[in-house]
């Protein structure tokens, strides 16, 4: 058990100071080692430095960001090694869902995907990282969880190759595109957003986005029909 390959675990994530699931983590935290040292990373960090600085070590961070990957993970780990002894300092990054709690055991003890806070990898640069693309427009694809859920990374292939192929892809007087998080009005998306005109399309299937790349975005006509910041959007 972690508790004899840890001198103590910290878990930080977002809303580990309220509510069911954090509940249910800090009690199935406490059977499984004693104590909980739950940090919710929405009311700040301060304390979670704090705590990383004080506990005893070896030491494992146990990430629940939800969008947590490996970018992420290399982040942490190298906030970790500025701070302190990263060698004696461990991460492992997991979603927290009610689901997880039953293998919280298994996370803790498979030691051998808890990274170490040291020789943590630079950024790679390249020169193509440091320039603004050449764009006229900019298009926002929502890739939040209710519009991913609704197909929204199908629909960015689908945008990317089409504006591509009409050759308006990030270049002179063509189209700049981002997936973005939540824009908010999910129940009308997958949804998009176009700049400098401001204007919002909702964007539910295939056949919507190749209208918004031949008709909108390279033809330069209006779509009322797909607007959804327009009555009747």
């Amino acid at each position: 058990m972690s508790q004899a390959i840890y001198a103590r675990v910290l878990f930080i994530g977002p809303g580990l100071s309220r509510g069911v699931s954090a509940e249910r983590l800090r009690q199935r935290v406490e059977a499984l080692l004693g104590e909980a040292h739950l940090h919710d990373s929405d009311q700040g960090a301060d304390s979670f430095w704090q705590a990383v600085n004080e506990a005893p070590r070896p030491l494992l961070v146990v990430d629940l960001e939800p969008r947590a990957d490996a970018a992420h993970r290399d982040w942490l780990r190298e906030q970790i090694a500025t701070r302190t002894d990263g060698a004696s300092v461990f991460v492992v990054c997991t979603a927290l869902e009610d689901a997880w709690l039953d293998g919280l055991a298994t996370v803790l003890e498979r030691v051998e995907s808890h990274t170490p806070c040291s020789d943590v990898p630079a950024v790679p640069a390249h020169h193509a990282w440091s320039q603004i693309p050449p764009h006229a427009q900019r298009l926002l694809l929502c890739n939040g969880p209710r519009c991913t859920r609704q197909g929204a990374l199908g629909l960015w292939k689908t945008l990317r190759q089409r504006l591509k192929a009409a050759g308006k892809l990030e270049c002179e007087g063509g189209v700049h595109i981002t997936r973005s998080q939540c824009q908010f009005p999910c129940d009308l998306g997958p949804t998009a957003s176009l700049y400098p005109q401001g204007e919002w399309y909702g964007i539910r299937d295939e056949a919507a986005v190749i209208r918004l790349v031949d008709e909108r975005l390279v033809a330069g006509k209006a779509l009322p029909e797909l607007r959804i910041d327009q009555q009747g959007g």
